[in-house]
């Protein structure tokens, strides 16, 4: 009970305001000293007039005893009624009685205070005859003093000292709220000038009241207000400053970052298109090559220009991601299957250099982007295996509780030293090794394979881990979102693709080197060739076949900024095949824009990235034939 008593009274002091508390603290002492003042004076005040009360009733009894006498002596009965009724008729007398010795009444009479009165006052005295002295007691006078005037006195002082009291409680508390307003305005008046301060939106001062401890208050608080603004003013314009340099700054990166990715998009097209004309070139010229010595050396240079493949591949990827030209394309597809397809591309390359790479069966589905989760396992694989000179790589998949699963690739490398395990994702980072002179050729790069791999992984959903032991390996490993195997469709038997020999084939290309390198590659496979540089040129060449061809090759950017898109157009306007589309089509672009590359996926052609190989190229000449073949 004490307890939660004094907790409410604490919580209702907190409640309570500055003027409140202050009011409360003058009130109480006055409100105590009036009542202690009131209870100690009251009975004090009683008691005076009791004892007044008695003086007046011990003088008026020994007055009757010595008038009453003589009478009593002789007698006198008249005289003793006489005598009572005058003593009755004095104030606060009640009642007189006479009596004899032996306690006969004589005399009994009433007085104006009445004898009803049951607040009174009895004394009694002896009368004795004072003539002579030493006889026995004549009778004796029995007085009654009424005590209701001085009861009713006392009532009335009572009252008069609660209503002083009252009077002094009011007054206390005008004075008391007057002098906790006068205290506490300063102090509200700061409390305001704290609000404003903490705004801060103009220069804040109180107004100095007087010289004492609160008037040094004010002057302080004016002094630590004026500080306090100069110093904010002085913050806001480096803030400001800092602001406008941050701008400046950011405006710098992403120009910078515009550049870089315009070189990208530029080398990544530009400096292919040379590469695609070595590439037919040299494919062409094995095509027909029976001499072993110059097919060595035409396998050196195809050596030479997969090395440059792959580093154009790197520039490539990173392009389109940084533009955004990759859409990703969720689907649910078993996982072994994409590790077929690393196993084919990989296991010639491993055992060439005296590798293994195991890539485990695995019964596991999931769901992502095929192609990008292909180029993550292609470029780990790729990466393993150029930091590996004994053993090999592997990769696995398992099956985790939190509904994923988890893809390792592990290498039995060199391993990667810790201070630059963080560093390895980013871009043209490359880790220098050079345990091996043998294998120093095939671990160039330029350091943006894991970068590649991280920004697909980050589209994906996910992120590459790396955990490596230097001299001992590296595990890269990643997580995909599980789902239920399915029943794969039943292989059914279907005619083989056909040969390309015999395929009317249009290609159109800005490149002379190019149109010259896919002509004769074509030509060596039997295929009737046409080529044009632009849309005049392709048309003329439209013109000279009786029927349209099988297949038309474009580029996506031809010269005087005209579209591969609008010559294909253009084609289709030639022949007016309602219905049907008179031909296959399919391009062939290192554009990287993703304004450019939309309009590719919009108009759902089927696209290869320069430098395209001949088996590539193949495959896909022989799927375009078959695919326009089927919905004919």
């Amino acid at each position: 009970m004490g307890t939660g008593a004094n907790s409410r009274t604490v919580q209702w002091w907190r409640r309570t305001s500055l003027m409140q508390r202050l009011a409360l603290v003058t009130l109480v002492p006055t409100l105590v000293t009036a009542t202690l003042l009131v209870a100690m004076l009251a009975p004090q005040q009683l008691m005076t007039l009791r004892s007044m009360e008695q003086n007046t009733a011990d003088a008026i009894a020994t007055q009757a005893a010595s008038v009453t006498a003589a009478p009593l002596r002789d007698m006198q009965r008249r005289e003793l009624v006489r005598i009572a009724e005058s003593i009755g008729d004095l104030p606060h007398v009640a009642r007189v009685q006479i009596r004899a010795a032996d306690g006969e009444i004589l005399a009994d009479s009433l007085g104006r205070s009445g004898a009803d009165n049951n607040e009174s006052l009895t004394v009694v005295r002896d009368v004795v005859d004072t003539e002579r002295p030493g006889l026995p007691v004549l009778g004796s006078v029995v007085i009654d003093v009424s005590l209701r005037d001085a009861i009713a006195m006392q009532q009335a002082s009572l009252r008069h000292a609660l209503i002083a009291l009252a009077i002094s409680l009011i007054l206390a508390a005008i004075i008391a709220w007057q002098a906790a307003r006068w205290i506490s305005a300063p102090l509200r008046r700061l409390v305001d000038a704290v609000h404003q301060l903490g705004r801060g939106d103009r220069r804040v001062e109180v107004e100095v009241t007087d010289q004492t401890e609160i008037g040094e208050l004010q002057r302080g608080f004016n002094s630590a207000a004026m500080a306090l603004f100069d110093v904010q003013r002085g913050m806001e314009r480096e803030i400001e400053h800092a602001t406008v340099e941050l701008a400046r700054k950011n405006a710098a990166l992403e120009a910078a970052s515009v550049a870089k990715a315009r070189f990208l998009a530029a080398a990544s097209h530009d400096l292919r298109q040379p590469l695609y004309a070595l590439t037919l070139f040299s494919s062409a010229l094995a095509e027909d090559e029976r001499d072993p010595i110059r097919l060595d050396r035409i396998a050196h240079i195809q050596e030479c220009v997969e090395a440059l493949d792959h580093l154009f591949s790197e520039l490539l990827d990173l392009s389109r991601l940084e533009t955004g030209a990759m859409q990703i394309e969720i689907a649910e597809f078993p996982l072994d299957h994409v590790f077929q397809e690393v196993s084919r591309n990989f296991r010639m390359i491993a055992e060439q250099h005296g590798l293994r790479l195991i890539m485990r069966a695995t019964h596991l589905w999931v769901r992502s982007d095929r192609t990008m989760l292909s180029r993550i396992l292609n470029n780990l694989v790729s990466n393993a295996l150029r930091y590996t000179s004994r053993g090999g790589v592997l990769v696995v998949a398992r099956r985790r509780e939190d509904g994923t699963v988890r893809v390792d690739v592990w290498d039995t490398g060199s391993g990667i030293a810790p201070e630059h395990q963080v560093r390895v994702f980013d871009e043209f980072y490359r880790v220098e090794c050079h345990s091996n002179e043998h294998d120093a050729g095939r671990r160039r790069g330029l350091g943006l394979g894991l970068a590649t791999v991280q920004r697909l992984a980050e589209l994906l959903d996910t992120r590459v881990q790396l955990k490596s032991k230097p001299g001992h390996g590296s595990v890269f490993t990643f997580h995909l979102p599980e789902v239920p195997a399915q029943q794969l469709p039943a292989a059914g038997g279907h005619e083989p693709s056909p040969d390309v020999s015999g395929m009317r084939v249009l290609v159109i290309d800005d490149e002379p080197a190019i149109l010259s390198g896919i002509r004769y590659l074509l030509a060596s496979w039997g295929c009737e060739v046409a080529v044009a540089e632009d849309r005049v040129q392709a048309l003329q060449a439209a013109e000279e076949w009786n029927v349209p061809p099988d297949i038309v090759i474009s580029d996506l950017r031809l010269r005087d900024g005209e579209s591969g898109l609008d010559v294909l157009a253009a084609l289709d306007a030639h022949y007016q095949i309602d219905g049907i589309p008179p031909f296959s089509r399919l391009l062939i672009t290192g554009e990287t824009r993703s304004d450019r590359l939309r309009e590719i996926m919009a108009a759902r052609i089927p696209v290869l990235y320069k430098p395209v190989s001949p088996e590539q190229l193949r495959e896909a000449l022989m799927a375009a034939w078959s695919a326009s073949r089927a919905a004919a």
